[in-house]
């Protein structure tokens, strides 16, 4: 924006703000735009009443990035420097912000959910309305000036068949309906959320599902589907909800099936407990680069809890509560595709995961029977010939 076009931006929104106009309507801007610059002309004067419209209602600058579906993170790098994530690749982007507008942006963000971001509290996780998740450092942790990184909630489902080959997107669904307890596991911004979705969209209609997520991020499309979220302590340090208290909260709320949207701590004890007594089809989703490593990785969740639980007992606990662990990845070109869909079996000294198939296609069928009564066994059908 030239410096004329900033001081018309700023005089209109100060004018603005005297009418008191929280959420200002287009021709209402139009207006004052028209008002403060006769003389600009109609591409001129269009993009000016969009960037004050989105400095005043949105996110400013970074609007039109957020507002792009290709894009799925946004990352501002310090002062002067801004960054995409599209298609899995990072490319750099022609804007640039000052520490100011930067700082004025997390404000924004963080302010109308009773957070801070200042030396006191260098980091803060937020939420965006439409589910994309905030992360804020500033100084004097962000060495080169206050960073903020969005990481978009996907404007578009993706069907679980882009993910995997046909049969093991059949036994994914045969899974969900026959009740059976999956544990999505992956990277960071392997697709883990992503997938979860696609899964719970195979829940049948009418079953009342309860979501509990540290940053609510999960669409259903059911149409009984209850969401939780998780609240960090206030400016004071009080007022924290943890997951674990939601998902133990869950559990008074009747619900037929639990998705928590990630277990980090303590609540994989909860998941666990509820995923084997009478919430069967419950989801969940955890960091780890293999299902071995997500049983081994849910153990140590457990035993770092509060319950000092023998270890032997909580393997029995993983074993019969878990059915299926779905490994998901992302590959050269920035495509999410499940690479490994393991059984958790009973093996020496506890439990392990008997690979069932991957990118190549399913290659066994599980061992588990449905956990729902009456349901269908899983096809041999679907097995790569």
């Amino acid at each position: 924006m030239s410096t004329h076009g900033a001081g018309v931006a700023q005089r209109v929104q100060a004018r603005l703000l005297d009418q008191r106009s929280a959420a200002p309507a287009l021709e209402q801007v139009a207006h004052l735009v028209r008002d403060e610059a006769p003389l600009l002309g109609a591409a001129a004067h269009e993009r000016l009443v969009a960037d004050v419209v989105a400095t005043i209602s949105g996110l400013g600058p970074l609007e039109p990035l957020l507002a792009d579906p290709t894009v799925t993170e946004v990352m501002v790098n310090g002062p002067g420097r801004v960054w995409v994530e599209r298609a899995g690749a990072l490319e750099r982007v022609e804007m640039a912000l000052d520490e100011r507008a930067i700082e004025h942006l997390i404000e924004k963000i963080v302010s109308p959910l009773g957070l801070r971001a200042d030396r006191a509290a260098p980091i803060v996780d937020a939420r965006l309305p439409d589910g994309s998740r905030v992360n804020a450092v500033v100084p004097p942790l962000a060495i080169d000036g206050p960073c903020l990184t969005i990481r978009r909630f996907g404007a578009v489902a993706v069907p679980l068949a882009a993910f995997c080959a046909a049969g093991v997107a059949a036994l994914l669904r045969w899974a969900v309906r026959a009740r059976l307890n999956l544990l999505v596991s992956g990277g960071t911004g392997a697709g883990k959320t992503t997938l979860l979705n696609a899964l719970a969209g195979e829940i049948p209609a009418g079953e009342r599902v309860v979501t509990v997520e540290d940053a609510a991020e999960l669409r259903l499309p059911g149409d009984h589907v209850v969401r939780l979220e998780a609240r960090p302590a206030n400016a004071e340090g009080a007022g924290e909800v943890r997951v674990r208290d939601l998902v133990r909260n869950a559990l008074r709320m009747r619900p037929d099936r639990i998705v928590v949207g990630e277990v980090r701590g303590a609540e994989a004890l909860d998941m666990l407990q509820a995923m084997n007594t009478g919430h069967e089809g419950s989801l969940s989703t955890c960091h780890a680069n293999s299902p071995s490593d997500a049983l081994r990785r849910l153990e140590t969740m457990v035993l770092m809890g509060e319950t000092a639980l023998p270890l032997a007992a909580v393997r029995e606990q993983v074993l019969s509560s878990l059915d299926l662990v779905v490994q998901v990845s992302r590959i050269a070109g920035g495509r999410r595709v499940v690479t490994e869909v393991a059984e958790v079996v009973d093996g020496e000294g506890g439990s392990r995961t008997r690979a069932l198939g991957g990118t190549g296609g399913l290659e066994a069928l599980p061992s588990r029977p449905p956990r729902l009564a009456g349901a269908p066994q899983a096809s041999g059908s679907w097995l790569e010939r």
